[in-house]
C-alpha cells in the first residue's frame, strides 16, 4: 500500500511532543515524513529536518514557506501536523485548511471560541479533515470503556470523575524558568493555564467515554504561586446532556503526581476506572459484584479495543502507540476519501474540530465561572445550541 505524505510544523529538536508524533505517524507505515518546518529558527529547523531524512527542498524555514512550497507540488502532503505554540494554532490551521490540506492540530485548537467556530465551519465547508490531538483517546482500553458504555454495560451513566494533575510546576523557585513561565503567560496561553493545558484532556476524555457533552459547569481556579497570573490548580463541576454529572480536578502543583490522567465512570449497573500511567488494566465492578481486571489484548474485548491494540498481552503500551491509533484513524479516512469509499466506522473516533471547539468553550466558561466565584454557566458553543 502506498504511503501517505506527511509534514509537520513545530515539534523540532528538543521538543516534548515532536518525537511522540513522529513515532506515532511512522509506526504502521501509513505515512512518510516528507516535509517540515520544525523550528522557530529557520536554519535550525532546516538542519533538523534534513537529519530526519527530509529532502533539502522540503525542509522549510517557516510554515508560510511550507504552505507555499507544498501547495505548488503534485505530491503535496496528505496531512500536516501543527505542533507549534498555542497562540499560533489558529492562523496555521486556518491557512492550511483554506488551501485544501488535512490538518491534525495539537490542543488547544484555538485561543478563543470565535476562532474555534471559524475552524469548525471551515473544516465542514472544505470537506477536509481537521483533527485535534486529544491523543489519550487512542488508548485501547479507553476505546473499550467507550464501547462498554455505548452498548449499555453500565446502564445509565450517573457520575464521571476525571483528573489530570501533576506536580512538575510546584517549586516556586522555578517559577521564572522559561520552560515553565510561558505556561502562565496570558499572551501565550490565553485565558487559562492549567485547565487549558491539561484539564481539557480530562474533560475530552469524560465526553469521549460517556458519549455525552458538557452543558453547564462551575469552576474554582487558584494561582497557588503568587507570581502566576493564570491558574495552576482548578476544580470543575459539570453537568452533561445525557444526565451525567461530572467532577474534574487538574493541577500543576500536586507534588508526587507524575502524570495523573485518570477517568472513572459510575453507572446504574457498575463502574469503570482507568489510569494513563497503568494503561494495560481497566477495572470493572458490576453493581453488587467483585472488582474485575480487564487486560489490554485479552480475548473477547470490543472491536474498538482490538483495532487499537498494538502488542501482545502482558507487554506495555504507551503514549506514542496511542498517538499511532489517531494517525491510523486519519490514514484510513484519508485513503477512503481518495478512493471514494466509506471509511471503517471504527476509524471515525478520532477527535475532530468540533471537539476542539467544545473544549475552548469550556475553557472560557470555566474562566467566567471562576471570576464569578463558581457561578454555574453555559458551556455550549453558540453554533451548537
Amino acid at each position: 500500500m502506498t504511503r501517505l505524505n506527511w509534514g509537520m510544523i513545530g515539534g523540532g529538536e528538543g521538543s516534548q511532543i515532536g518525537p511522540a508524533h513522529r513515532l506515532g505517524a511512522g509506526l504502521d507505515g501509513d505515512f512518510s515524513m516528507v516535509a517540515g518546518a520544525l523550528d522557530h529558527n529557520p536554519e535550525a529547523g532546516r538542519d533538523f529536518a534534513q537529519r530526519l531524512g527530509i529532502a533539502q527542498d522540503r525542509a522549510y524555514g517557516d510554515w508560510r514557506e511550507m504552505l507555499e512550497g507544498e501547495s505548488a507540488r503534485e505530491d503535496r502532503i496528505d496531512l500536516v501536523t501543527v505542533a507549534t505554540p498555542n497562540a499560533t494554532h489558529f492562523e496555521i490551521t486556518k491557512a492550511f485548511l483554506e488551501n485544501g490540506f488535512n490538518v491534525l492540530c495539537e490542543k488547544p485548537m484555538t485561543m478563543t471560541v470565535e476562532e474555534g467556530e471559524v475552524i469548525t465551519k471551515l473544516a465542514a465547508d472544505t470537506g477536509k479533515i481537521c483533527a485535534v490531538n486529544y491523543g489519550y483517546s487512542g488508548y485501547s482500553l479507553v476505546r473499550h470503556m467507550r464501547a462498554m458504555v455505548a452498548r449499555g454495560d453500565l446502564g445509565a451513566v450517573r457520575v464521571v470523575v476525571a483528573e489530570f494533575s501533576h506536580g512538575h510546576h510546584a517549586d516556586a523557585a522555578q517559577a521564572d524558568n522559561p520552560r515553565i513561565r510561558w505556561r502562565y503567560d496570558p499572551a501565550q496561553m490565553g485565558a487559562s493555564a492549567q485547565f487549558a493545558d491539561c484539564g481539557i484532556h480530562a474533560l475530552h476524555m469524560a465526553s469521549f467515554v460517556t458519549g455525552q457533552e458538557v452543558e453547564t459547569l462551575s469552576a474554582d481556579f487558584a494561582s497557588t504561586i503568587s507570581s502566576r497570573e493564570l491558574e495552576d490548580d482548578a476544580m470543575v463541576n459539570f453537568r452533561m446532556n445525557g444526565g451525567a454529572v461530572g467532577r474534574l480536578w487538574t493541577s500543576a502543583v500536586a507534588v508526587g503526581r507524575m502524570h495523573g490522567l485518570t477517568i472513572q465512570v459510575f453507572g446504574e449497573k457498575g463502574g469503570l476506572r482507568w489510569a494513563q500511567e497503568q494503561p494495560n488494566q481497566l477495572f470493572w465492578t458490576p453493581t453488587n459484584g467483585r472488582v474485575q481486571v480487564i487486560e489490554r489484548g485479552e480475548a473477547d474485548l470490543s472491536p474498538e479495543a482490538d483495532r487499537a491494540t498494538r502488542v501482545t498481552i502482558g507487554h506495555a503500551e504507551g503514549m506514542p502507540l496511542a498517538f499511532a491509533n489517531i494517525y491510523s484513524d486519519l490514514a484510513e479516512v484519508i485513503r477512503a476519501q481518495k478512493g471514494g469509499r466509506a471509511p471503517d466506522p471504527a476509524a471515525m473516533h478520532y477527535p475532530k474540530a468540533v471537539d476542539g471547539l467544545r473544549s475552548m468553550a469550556a475553557v472560557h466558561a470555566c474562566v467566567d465561572s471562576a471570576k464569578k466565584n463558581g457561578e454555574w454557566v453555559n458551556a455550549v458553543p453558540q453554533s451548537l445550541t
